[in-house]
């Protein structure tokens, strides 16, 4: 039982269930991004590129006499810009609000404590009371 106990409170860290949210919604987030490239952004920007090169899909993108598809690469840059772009949109938001939760920690904080005397002083005063 000591195996599954170890295991069950490692799952249950607050660190690995962040994880798998994560991950769970950057596979939808993933989703959305290639849909927004594939479906708006080449047929709305692309459509005249494309159309000049007598070619109806992105993906039709091919060196001549070979496999490689650079229009699906070209999709794939695309996206990744895009993602790199909303996750540096919500990291800058999330660092602005903890800069500012903890400035207001900062203001809110109690005043220190006057500093006491030094070692040094008390044994001159026990000193100074001594030799009275």
């Amino acid at each position: 039982m000591g195996l599954i106990s170890e295991f069950k409170s490692f799952a249950m860290r607050g660190s690995v269930v962040d994880l798998a949210v994560g991950v769970v919604i950057g596979g939808a987030f993933g989703k959305i991004v290639s849909s927004l490239v594939d479906d708006i952004i080449t047929p709305a920007i692309l459509t005249p590129a494309l159309k000049a090169a007598q070619l109806t899909d992105l993906a039709q993108l091919v060196i001549p006499g070979t496999a490689i598809k650079y229009g699906n690469f070209i999709s794939q840059i695309i996206s990744f810009i895009i993602v790199a772009f909303a996750l540096f949109i919500v990291i800058k938001a999330i660092n602005t609000a903890k800069a500012k939760a903890d400035a207001k920690a900062a203001a809110e904080a109690p005043p220190a404590a006057p500093a006491g005397p030094t070692q040094e002083q008390l044994l001159s005063e026990i000193r100074d009371l001594l030799k009275k």
